[in-house]
């Protein structure tokens, strides 16, 4: 059941959380995360992750209602006017609709395997650094069809409220593994028979648009903004693709490069499966 509660100061002790959103550090020791915006608190409200409140202006309540008197849970609503909220942010076009969530328990390598039914297609995330990048890449791989996100433990933390935010609340949608030994998981993986594919801007071998992905259970890797993908998780991989281009660039933005892979994989592998399944059984 919600509370509803008025608010005209932002000073009361509950919403010290949402006055300190930007220190996402702190957020995280206490094991929550702010969703930031009506999509991505929306997405929120309809995902199995706990809520402990919400923060909004009440026109934005009306129209989440419906979803927000669905929980399962008890938590408070904060209703506070779009001048009170914006102090928040200091700038002017600002929704103000906002919620803290709870961070789930870790989930095992294993148990997202098993969540996972085959053919898998999983995306893996090595020593990346930019939140924002991480969060429209969890939205490509929501996208594209794949089930779990393995994030390293040289990476940023997925639930970094720029992350959710730029994920648009995809986050919620998708298994994540976070913390892993990179290294350690593409080897548990290939023990699987799982294809594990670096993507790489100086793959010699191979090339996007002629790798075939048809091949069973896939795992796409991206590597650091600047650096690329570590050469001891090279090793670790099945092979490398990289992505024809002018030669008047040699790479693009790690978000963009996992949209045009996730996509072509997806594509393949989905034309696979519907020809697949045309196909008539012999007499």
């Amino acid at each position: 059941m919600t509370r509803l509660r008025t608010v005209t100061s932002l000073l009361l002790p509950e919403l010290e959380p949402y006055r300190t959103m930007k220190r996402s550090y702190d957020q995280h020791l206490q094991g929550i995360f702010i969703a930031e915006g009506e999509k991505v608190v929306s997405q929120l409200l309809q995902s199995p992750y706990r809520i402990l409140s919400a923060l909004m202006p009440e026109k934005y309540y009306r129209r989440l209602q419906p979803l927000c008197d669905a929980r399962p849970e008890d938590f408070d609503i904060f209703l506070a006017n779009k001048e009170l909220l914006k102090e928040l942010t200091g700038y002017k076009y600002y929704q103000g609709v906002l919620a803290i969530g709870q961070i789930p328990a870790r989930l095992s390598l294993q148990e997202a395997w098993e969540r996972s039914p085959s053919p898998r297609f999983f995306m893996a995330v090595d020593e990346l650094a930019n939140a924002e990048n991480l969060g429209v890449m969890i939205r490509n791989a929501a996208a594209f069809g794949v089930q779990t996100v393995i994030v390293g433990s040289l990476c940023c933390n997925p639930w970094l409220r720029r992350s959710i935010r730029s994920s648009v609340g995809n986050i919620f949608s998708i298994n994540i593994v976070e913390g892993v030994d990179v290294c350690k998981t593409f080897s548990w993986l290939r023990s699987r028979s799982m294809q594990v594919i670096a993507a790489h801007p100086h793959a010699e071998s191979h090339t996007l648009g002629s790798y075939d992905w048809t091949s069973g259970d896939l795992c796409l890797t991206f590597g650091n903004e600047g650096q690329g993908i570590p050469p001891a998780v090279l090793d670790a991989c099945s092979a490398s693709v990289s992505i024809p281009m002018s030669n008047r660039a040699d790479s693009i933005n790690v978000a963009c490069a996992s949209a045009t892979f996730l996509y072509d994989a997806w594509r393949v592998r989905s034309q696979s499966a519907a020809s697949s399944s045309c196909v008539l059984p012999q007499k």
